[in-house]
């Protein structure tokens, strides 16, 4: 979830602590603009960060059930999903894990996925820390009005055991195959001392693909190492030091991973719809496009199609290929932030080598969230704010 924002030594991706301790952020509030001044300067689409709720605790998700409510939930890393409805935090809570996690430092309610067939199955999946800091996968149903999800309705899918307290990684999203995708991080401490992201036994480090259309999560069908003897049969990529938030173009398919550096970069990385498995982003051998490892090798690794530097922030929030009606300058944009540095970004999601333009600046951008048509939210983690995407002024 949260992720280990760099070395060992280094704050933490984004302590789950309100005394979180940043370096070199940028604390902003009130209406948010990338005005014409900057707009010249970066060639960015003018955007504003209008305040849309506030009240929220430490944001980690943002979702939509799809189900054509119009509302929107919300995971706070205490355990307990909100619902937003017409521009209100409503007060029932959807879903209460509080006594299922503890959450802290990188750990807690990480994720959150509706099923595609969510108004008739009434499924949801939910990813948290448990209270021993083990990963879990956990399936729900909610109650025929949909208000809230049925606490005696959950049924664990997949567990993991972490070595360490942070890199818990923590996206949880179905692609357009229909097939549950969990991201993980690579257990946790730093410079991955165990290795475990480019170990196939091991699920850290990794993205997972599961089928969760019968009453279990196996392994989904074409999964790249669903054969091979001694691997994990889950996984689908791997290579990945702390991935939070990956995210699917609702148009075209493609999937974009945000990965938290250790010492040196941040990066983005890229999988075509067509892909089918087996990525290996190069973590730990390779930090971006460069060695960590000394007198690494290249071959065999998907190079990062963005990266960016110290100079820059230290902590990448990864968020979504803009696809809404509101903003046309934008449309086709990967839009995704720094936690640190607050710094929102633009590029243009095509080719290999992507060039990001600054969009503005919120405090501590923890996760992007889309709605029902395609419009985009970013949270301030300490504020407890959701802002939303709008054209500028």
């Amino acid at each position: 979830m949260p992720l280990q924002a760099g070395r060992a030594a280094r704050t933490a991706h984004w302590s789950m602590t309100p005394r979180f301790p940043i370096r070199a952020a940028v604390l902003l509030s009130g209406v948010l603009l990338a005005g014409p001044g900057a707009a010249a300067q970066t060639a960015a689409p003018s955007v504003t960060f209008q305040p849309f709720v506030s009240g929220l605790t430490q944001v980690t998700a943002i979702t939509h059930a799809g189900d054509g409510s119009g509302r929107l939930f919300v995971t706070q890393q205490d355990g307990r999903v909100r619902v937003v409805t017409a521009g209100r935090v409503q007060p029932q809570v959807f879903l209460d894990l509080r006594s299922l996690t503890r959450a802290g430092g990188e750990r807690g309610l990480l994720g959150l996925a509706f099923d595609p067939a969510f108004k008739t199955n009434r499924r949801l999946y939910v990813h948290y820390t448990d209270r021993s800091g083990n990963t879990v996968l956990a399936r729900y149903v909610a109650a025929s009005s949909g208000k809230a999800a049925d606490p005696a309705s959950a049924k664990t899918l997949f567990t993991a055991r972490q070595p360490y307290s942070n890199h818990n990684g923590g996206q949880l999203a179905f692609g357009p195959d229909g097939f549950l995708y969990l991201g993980l991080g690579d257990g946790g401490s730093g410079g991955d001392p165990q290795n475990l992201a480019q170990n196939l036994s091991s699920p850290l480090g990794k993205l997972l693909r599961f089928d969760v259309r019968g009453d279990a999560a196996r392994p989904a069908p074409g999964n790249p190492f669903l054969t091979r003897t001694g691997a994990n049969p889950n996984i689908w990529a791997y290579g990945l030091r702390n991935p939070w938030r990956f995210s699917f173009d609702r148009q075209t398919g493609d999937l974009i991973i945000a990965d938290v550096g250790q010492n040196a970069f941040e990066e983005i990385d890229f999988q075509p719809r067509a892909s089918r498995g087996g990525e290996n982003y190069g973590w730990r051998p390779h930090e971006g496009r460069q060695c960590f490892e000394p007198n690494c090798s290249a071959q065999g690794f998907v190079d990062p199609v963005l990266v960016y530097g110290r100079q820059e922030g230290q902590s990448v929030t990864g968020g979504f290929v803009y696809r809404g009606a509101a903003i046309p300058a934008l449309k086709g944009q990967y839009v995704f932030a720094d936690f640190a540095s607050g710094t929102v970004w633009a590029a243009p999601a095509s080719g290999r080598s992507w060039t990001k333009r600054t969009l503005g600046r919120v405090d501590n951008p923890s996760t992007f969230g889309e709605d029902e048509r395609g419009e985009l939210y970013v949270a301030e983690y300490s504020s407890g704010r959701l802002l939303k995407l709008t054209p500028g002024r």
